[in-house]
Formats: structure tokens, sequence, C-alpha cells
């Protein structure tokens, strides 16, 4: 070839209408995979194809930077776009909550899934190289910081890189407090499937030793919370919370896979950073998604963490790091082996 940049690349790009209008972000190819790092919201990827075909899901108001109801309680919802993933944390996850009086915690409002998802990155770079190894590596990489006067002071420090001739993306995040006292650090990834990989037939993987129902109405909800089913009119959300097996190495997994497509997205790692695992099913028409959720804290929310006593924080200037690979995996016999690997682990 002339260019590598035939097979593989990375390019920022600028957004040019509608509410996404200015966003800046980073499109990546790797082959037959190709995604975008949103660089005005965290980082995040919002969309991600595999040989032409959509993988997550894009909720109604499409793609958009940040506006002014990003942080207003629960109208977060509408700038809540899906993708591969969005950042949650780091005051709040799930459902916005306001501290209570009386309080041990610091008068605080904290809006839905907590703000650091709309926080625009600083320090971005991109980049496409041969290592050492002799390995092409498309990197994108940056941080961003959710602070506050007389508050809390947390940068996020992001590397997401793919290596070409392989389908994982690999994201590398830790949190510093860089203030000087000890905050709270609820740290999730909301990943999210959409159609064609979510359609009916499909099914959720997933080692799960007990799946909880968070509340009522997903206990009535009677469809296996594995299995996926056509579209249903105003259907509401199930929630279930897991209990995840790992192998001797702590490792852990979970996935959506379509046989019919040939394709599946497996998330991996290390349970112990994850003491929490969230599936949320929306098999609404128009709202249908499949939310795989890697957490140190529960969909209960902060309030029930407070309550409990065992709310997740960070010392002072200290620092904490996850891992999370998302792998793109194609035609029967993978599909086949990650079934086998999950059965393998329950049987353990």
């Amino acid at each position: 070839m002339g260019s590598l940049q035939q097979a593989a690349y990375t390019r920022p790009i600028e957004y040019q209408e509608g509410r996404s209008h200015g966003l800046r972000g980073i499109e990546v190819k790797n082959g037959p995979l190709r995604f975008m790092s949103m660089a005005d919201r965290a980082l995040d990827i919002a969309q991600i194809e595999y040989r032409g075909e959509n993988l997550t899901f894009l909720s109604k108001p499409g793609l958009n930077g940040r506006n002014q109801f990003d942080t207003n309680g629960a109208e977060a919802q509408r700038s809540i776009m899906g993708g591969l993933f969005f950042t949650c944390g780091f005051e709040n996850i799930c459902a916005p909550y306001v501290t209570p009086e009386g309080s041990k915690y610091p008068a605080g409002s904290y809006p839905m899934h907590g703000r650091i998802r709309t926080t625009p990155a600083e320090h971005v770079g991109s980049d496409a190289y041969w290592n050492e190894d002799g390995q092409y590596v498309l990197e994108v990489s940056g941080e961003m910081r959710e602070a506050e006067l007389f508050g809390e002071n947390m940068v996020l420090r992001r590397r997401i890189s793919s290596v070409y001739g392989t389908s994982t993306i690999t994201v590398e995040d830790e949190v510093t407090n860089e203030s000087f006292r000890e905050e709270p650090l609820m740290w999730m990834y909301h990943c999210n499937f959409g159609w064609p990989l979510l359609d009916e037939g499909a099914e959720v993987v997933i080692p799960s030793r007990k799946a909880t129902p968070r509340d009522e109405t997903t206990a009535a909800d009677t469809t296996p919370w594995n299995e996926i089913g056509a579209p249903v009119d105003n259907k509401p959300e199930s929630v279930y919370l897991h209990d995840l097996a790992a192998d001797a190495n702590g490792r852990s997994f979970a996935a959506v896979v379509n046989r019919k497509l040939g394709l599946g997205v497996v998330i991996e790692f290390d349970a112990a950073d994850f003491p929490y695992f969230m599936e949320w099913k929306s098999m609404g028409s128009g709202d249908y998604v499949v939310g795989l959720e890697p957490s140190n804290s529960s969909v209960h929310g902060r309030g029930w963490h407070e309550r409990r006593g065992d709310l997740h924080t960070i010392a002072p200037q200290a620092t904490e790091r996850k891992v999370v690979t998302f792998t793109v995996i194609e035609g029967d016999a993978a599909i086949d082996a990650l079934v086998a690997r999950r059965d393998a682990l329950l049987a353990a």
C-alpha cells in the first residue's frame, strides 16, 4: 500500500451540525474495527463498528456535545448518548441524589450518573506508531478534571489503545484525588449494546452465579435476564445485580452475542476492581438496549452506600487504576468458546 492509513489510523475530527455541533472527537480505524472517542465527553467511546455493522446503542437525541442540562438531576437523560461506554462517577452513579440534612458527608446535589461523563478532555493526544515488538499501535489519551471551588479535585487520566490486526480495545484509566481531603470515588463503566447486534435471538453471556432484580418491576419480568426478544412498545426497563464468577487470576467478563449476525462483544476486567456488576435490559421500542456495567458501587446509588456506611472513598493524593478491554468476536466457533468459558467458570 502507499499510506498505512488505508488500513489503520487515528484522526481528530469535529462535528458540525445539530446537538453535536462543535463536538471534538478522535476517529480510530483498525482494519475492520472503527470507533469514535469523544474528546469533549471524557474520551468515552460513542460509536463502534465492525465490518460496517453497528454494535452499540445510540439514544434518541443522537450525538451531542455539552448542554446546559448535562448535570441537572434527571435531565441528564437528555444528554446520555449510550455508546460503547460512558464513564459514570465520581461523586455519584445511577439516580440523582441530594445529601440529607445531618449527614456526615458534605452537602451536595449529585446528577444522574455523575459529572465526569460530560467533562471535556485536556492534553488530548492521538498517535499511530510501530512499537518495539513490531506492533502497529493506535492510541488516544487525555485527562479530565472533576473539580469545584472548596470541593473535590479529581483527575482521570485515560489511555485507549488498539493494536492493528486485533479486534480489541484496551481502556487504561487512573483517577487521582488531587485535593487535600478524602473524597468519594464511585466509578462505573456504562457499556451499551444496540441494534443490529442486539436483536431477537441475541444472548447476554455472563458467568453469573446469581441475578438479583433491582426492584418489583424487574422481578415481574418473566423473560430470562440472558434472553433477548423483539422490541415491545413501552415495555419498562429491567435491572439486575449479578454475582460474577472469576478465574484463578481474578478475571471475569460479560458479553452480548448474536449468532445470526455472527458477532459478539466481550468486556473483560479484574473482578476485584468491580465488586458490583449490573445488567440494564431495556426492551422497549426505540429504547432497545442492553447495558453491561462493571462498577465499584451499587446501582442503588450513593444514598444506599451512605446509609450502609460503605461509600467507596479515596485518600488525599492517592491514585486508583482500572483496566477494561472490549473485544469483538466473530463466528460460531468464537461464540461457542465464550459460552464454554462461562460454563467452566460456573462449574469451578
